[in-house]
This record gives structure tokens, sequence and C-alpha cells, in this order.
């Protein structure tokens, strides 16, 4: 008896490591905080939230596009390869012509020199700056973050980023916003460095979508939730086959513990 309830017990456990396995990449759904305030976030209904969410292959690839056009100039993607760019639907010589727009330096070559090349598959995303002082010297001093993981580095994550950039309005009577600040109605505290980088029609989308800023901040968002969590999709769908597996150990492990005492007397 005491070896089927620790039977039982294991079986639990399993169970809820499966379900944590195909929950775990779900963002909180805590609001983002400002001091002495709670700030609700709406939720933009994106395709790849929930237990079943998919990444949308088109939209992600139009994020990128408005990375590329929009955000590259400022924010890096340390964390991403060139040839990451492959899971998103695009073939390998769409990805090689993108990395090819970029140069990396590389070296020493022959004579112990230093060189710029065209990006390979292979490579990381270009740094848009060589190191932290650069970045902040031609940023009014203020360092913009690296977007490799900021869909999985903040609280509710996809919500808040698709927030933030359509969250540019004029601040309410009575709010001062301090000089070289930007007011936003979902940051904490309301005052941001960045500037509303979002207007309409502000990239051609090849597939004729409109660019309107929402659509663009939807398309940037998605793209950078898959870069945070490319595996969501597969780590989902293994947690789906191991919740089905273990449903029916469970079944057989009670069907054999029936016939087992099933002529032991209670």
């Amino acid at each position: 008896m005491r070896d089927l309830k620790r039977g039982f017990r294991n079986l639990l456990g399993a169970l809820a490591l499966g379900a944590a396995t195909l929950g775990g990449g779900l963002a909180l759904t805590t609001p983002a905080r400002a001091a002495g305030e709670a700030i609700a976030i709406p939720d933009a209904g994106f395709s790849f939230a929930g237990f079943f969410g998919t990444f949308d292959r088109g939209a992600a690839q139009r994020g990128l596009q408005v990375y590329k056009e929009v955000c590259a100039a400022c924010h890096g993607m340390y964390q991403l390869s060139y040839r990451n760019l492959l899971e998103i639907g695009l073939s390998e010589e769409q990805v090689r012509a993108i990395a090819a727009t970029f140069e990396v330096r590389d070296g020493p070559n022959d004579m112990g020199e230093m060189f710029d090349r065209p990006a390979r598959l292979s490579d990381r995303f270009r740094r848009p700056f060589a190191n932290e002082l650069a970045a902040r010297a031609a940023n009014n001093g203020a360092y913009p973050p690296d977007l490799s993981v900021m869909a999985k580095a903040r609280p509710n994550g996809a919500n808040y980023l698709h927030a933030l950039l359509v969250g540019y309005v004029e601040p309410p009577p009575g709010f001062t916003v301090a000089e070289g600040m930007y007011y936003n109605a979902y940051f904490p505290g309301h005052q941001i460095a960045m500037p509303a980088i979002l207007n309409p029609d502000q990239v051609e989308y090849a597939d004729g979508t409109a660019a309107t800023v929402d659509q663009m901040a939807r398309d940037v968002t998605t793209f950078l939730a898959w870069a945070a969590e490319p595996e969501t999709e597969q780590r989902r769908a293994m947690g789906i086959r191991i919740i089905l597996f273990l449903i029916v150990l469970g079944g057989l492990t009670y069907a054999v513990k029936r016939k087992v005492w099933a002529d032991v007397k209670h």
C-alpha cells in the first residue's frame, strides 16, 4: 500500500511538471507599477498567448522589418543570430540577404589587422554602438536596452511592449514632463527618455499590410516575443504530449490498482 501511495504522489508530481512545461512561457498578467499606482495594461490579444497559442509568422516577419528600419539604430539584440531568422519562415537566401546588409568587425587578418565584412548566418545581430558609453553619448545619457529577451524581462511582457509603443499621448493637465523626457500612459512614472518612434506609414510592408501605429507595434512585439523564447511552441507541444501520456498512465495505474485489490476485503 505504501508503494502504491508513493506511486500516486510521483504521478501527481509528474502531472505538475507537464503543466509547468506547457505554461512556462506564458507572460505574467500583473500590471506595470509606478510609484503609488498600478497601471492597467490592456490585453492586445496576441495569437501566441494561451496554452495553444502559436506565433503568426507573417507578423513576426513584418516585426523584423520594423525592428530593422526603426529600432535597430538604437537597440541591439545581442542574443540573436541571423540564422535564427530561419525559424520565422524566411528562406536561407532571404536570411543571407538580410545579414549581408550589415557590416560586422572581424579579424585579425594575415596582417594582424581587424576588418569589416558583410555579416553571415552564424553572426549575431550587429550591435548599434561599440559600447555602453557610446550608446549613452548618442542618446542624451540614456542607455537603450538590449531587446533580445525584453518580452520576458517585463511582467506581462508582450502586452506591456505593445502598450508602451502606442501609449504616447498628451500629458494630463497639471502633469509636468521633465526636459528631454516624453509622456507615456503605460510607462511606470509616465516619463520615458525614448520618444514616440512609430508613425503611420513609417514602413512599407511587402505584403501590403497597412502600416498603422497599432499594426507596427503588434508586429514588432510579435517578433520580440518570438526572439525572447523561440522554443515556446515546441515546449508547449511537448507539455501537451506529457499531460496526455500521464492521463493515460494514471488511468492504467488506477485500473491495475482495482485489479490487484479486487479480492481484498476492506
